[in-house]
């Protein structure tokens, strides 16, 4: 069974940067697509951004476009959420999972969620 944690969030002022990691073990992440998503207090969770196998496509949520970017390194069974120009709305705990075939950005469409790394944005 793969374990899937996430590392690399904190307290951060806005329009800083942090780098979310997804680490893999147990598995190898290669036949899957990898999404991140995020849930603020009171909110459903939401899509943030997903790449494909081999990391050649991205998508993104229309909130972060421009300021995030998904990146995978499968040798090191990792993939990762590089977060710019962070803005308060941003805070949220941060997740990632992996599925099956093309990455979407429906929730519902992955399977084993990490245990989440909490990000906050400062006004």
């Amino acid at each position: 069974q793969v374990q899937l944690v996430e590392s690399g969030g904190g307290l951060v002022q806005a329009g800083g940067s942090l780098r979310l990691s997804c680490a893999a073990s147990g598995r190898t992440l290669r036949p899957y697509a990898m999404g991140w998503f995020r849930q603020a207090p009171g909110k459903e969770r939401e899509f943030v951004a997903a790449v494909s196998q081999s990391g050649s496509t991205t998508y993104y949520a229309d909130s972060v476009k421009g300021r995030f970017t998904v990146y995978r390194d499968n040798a090191k069974n990792t993939v990762y959420l590089q977060m710019n120009s962070l803005k308060p709305e941003d805070t949220a705990v941060y997740y990632c999972s992996h599925k099956r075939f093309s990455p979407t950005g429906r929730a519902q469409d992955y399977d084993v969620w990490g245990q989440g790394t909490q990000v906050t944005v400062s006004s």
